[in-house]
């Protein structure tokens, strides 16, 4: 399963540095090996990415993870999604602290939990 947050930063970092190695790519999303596999291929198979060998490298299993047009649209939709999700998560938390805040100052100011 590719996750929403999950495909936004892989086509973040294919975005920034297409030749990097599925082994690279798995150590900066946090993931294994075979699960970052399987995103690129479902990357490749809705054609947002297209994958082609390095020219004139000495290793033939280097190759460039290269956005699509529709890649760099996904890209773009993904960003959106995922800066709607962190400004929801945001706020959320800034209510829980402010909350927090709330019931620290009652219990400062009753007393409770004070020693004596």
């Amino acid at each position: 399963m590719l996750d929403d947050d999950t495909r936004y930063r892989l086509l973040r970092l294919l975005t920034e540095h297409p030749q990097m190695s599925q082994r690279e790519l798995a150590g900066q999303l946090g993931l294994s090996l075979g699960k970052t596999n399987y995103c690129l291929r479902a990357l490749v198979e809705r054609g947002w990415v297209s994958v082609q060998n390095f020219r004139g490298s000495d290793n033939k299993l280097s190759y460039a993870y290269l956005l699509t047009p529709a890649g760099v649209s996904a890209r773009l939709k993904a960003a959106t999604d995922f800066l709607g999700r962190k400004q929801s998560e945001f706020a959320r938390l800034e209510r829980e602290i402010a909350e927090l805040r709330r019931e620290v100052a009652v219990s400062g100011d009753s007393g409770v939990g004070q020693a004596h």
